[in-house]
């Protein structure tokens, strides 16, 4: 039996026994969504909890050091939730709009040393999109062998299900999209749709549990994952079980995935109604969702890095860059800085609270800055009169 196989049996048993105890958290389909409201993206019941490691993050007071993280420009303004955002080899860069399906290509301009609006190129559309509360069109990655194959891919939902696409770009035309993975379970909430190349050369994609938390646990679902996939579609070489896309299992809704100057995998995952969290991916590694939110210490599963209350993040994106991760909170309203130490993430700090909204992405430039979409345009924001926006964070010296 494998590794997977084992762990998945010990969950349906301690998930026995937790019944038994009295332990676990509130069944899943008593915390849908009514007909009448809107989803959020995280639960209706979130608790304002303390950070349960490393103590509460702090936001930092004014002048605190010299190089901090600083908006140094608007890259574009008016969009309409933009989602994924990926840069070419000659600078500009690949952007999603979830509710569109529109991609975009922004070219930046400037003049002198000072940056400017970017250039803003509409390619398309990607028509097999089908919008819906938290679905669309969402993730997108470039191929790291561009210069020669042209080749974009997106996550986005279908009338069926959530498939990753592939598409050649030539010029400023996309061609016609080519699933290579289908059969991703689909849902209105919780819908996943991050896209990342490894310094492997492989795909990562996450997904959510669209609301059904048993499929997090169900090796044979891709609900509720990360996975590994070569440029074809294919299950990647040296995964946890050579026919399986699945990487790791036990995720409620990861749209978060970065890679560190060591390689190693972190995800940002929302929580349900106590802790959202960070995660180091391992492979086979399971993160306890339904049966543990936040840091559980059961053997069988593997503890996050850091948490936080829901009110403080609902994470999205993430980032690496200059030593840390950059983590884009959705209802904390916040860029999470957070250093690491090897395989240890340190005290995480929070950056611009409030003063953008809701923030959907966030991704290192070629320059090693970062680019922070907002999404207050997604129907949970207050958009001012340029959302959404996506903006130029110089990270100084």
């Amino acid at each position: 039996m494998t590794r997977l196989t084992t762990s998945l049996a010990a969950a349906v048993l301690l998930s026995m026994t937790l019944v038994a105890c009295g332990r676990t958290s509130t069944p899943p389909d008593e915390r849908q969504p009514s007909a009448t409201s809107e989803p959020s993206d995280a639960s209706p019941d979130e608790t304002d909890e303390p950070v349960e490691s490393g103590g509460e993050p702090e936001d930092p007071s004014p002048g605190q050091t010299p190089g901090v993280p600083t908006v140094t420009a608007t890259v574009a303004s008016g969009l309409a939730v933009p989602w994924g955002i990926a840069f070419l080899p000659d600078g500009s860069a690949i952007v999603t709009e979830r509710d569109s399906r529109r991609v975009l290509r922004l070219v930046l301009t400037s003049e002198g040393d000072a940056p400017q609006a970017a250039e803003i190129i509409e390619l398309g559309e990607i028509e097999e999109a089908v919008p819906e509360v938290e679905a669309g069109l969402l993730g997108v990655a470039v191929s790291p062998d561009f210069v020669n194959d042209n080749t974009l891919f997106f996550y986005a939902t279908t009338a069926d299900d959530n498939s990753v696409f592939k598409v050649t770009l030539d010029g400023d035309q996309l061609g016609q999209p080519t699933p290579i993975l289908t059969g991703i379970p689909k849902g209105v909430i919780h819908d996943g749709g991050r896209l990342e190349f490894g310094p492997d050369g492989f795909l990562y994609v996450s997904t959510g549990e669209t609301g059904d938390a048993t499929r997090a646990q169900d090796f044979r679902s891709l609900a509720g994952k990360i996975l590994r996939i070569t440029s074809e579609g294919d299950s990647a070489p040296g995964n946890p079980e050579p026919d399986s896309p699945v990487w790791s299992l036990g995720h409620r809704n990861v749209q978060g995935l970065a890679f560190d100057d060591a390689g190693q995998l972190w995800a940002s995952e929302f929580g349900d109604s106590t802790f959202d969290e960070l995660n180091l991916v391992t492979p086979g590694g399971n993160y306890g969702w339904p049966l543990v939110e936040g840091t559980g210490g059961e053997p069988d599963y593997v503890d996050p890095l850091l948490t936080w209350s829901t009110e403080d993040a609902s994470p999205s994106g993430l980032a690496f860059a200059d030593g840390m991760l950059w983590m884009a909170a959705l209802r904390g309203q916040r860029l999470w800085q957070i250093p690491l130490t090897g395989d240890r993430a340190g005290e995480p700090v929070g950056l611009l609270t409030g003063e953008y909204g809701r923030i959907r992405t966030v991704v290192t430039t070629p320059d090693g800055d970062l680019w922070v979409a907002t999404s207050n345009r997604d129907g949970r924001g207050e958009p001012a009169a340029d959302d959404d926006r996506i903006l130029l964070v110089s990270l100084g010296d």
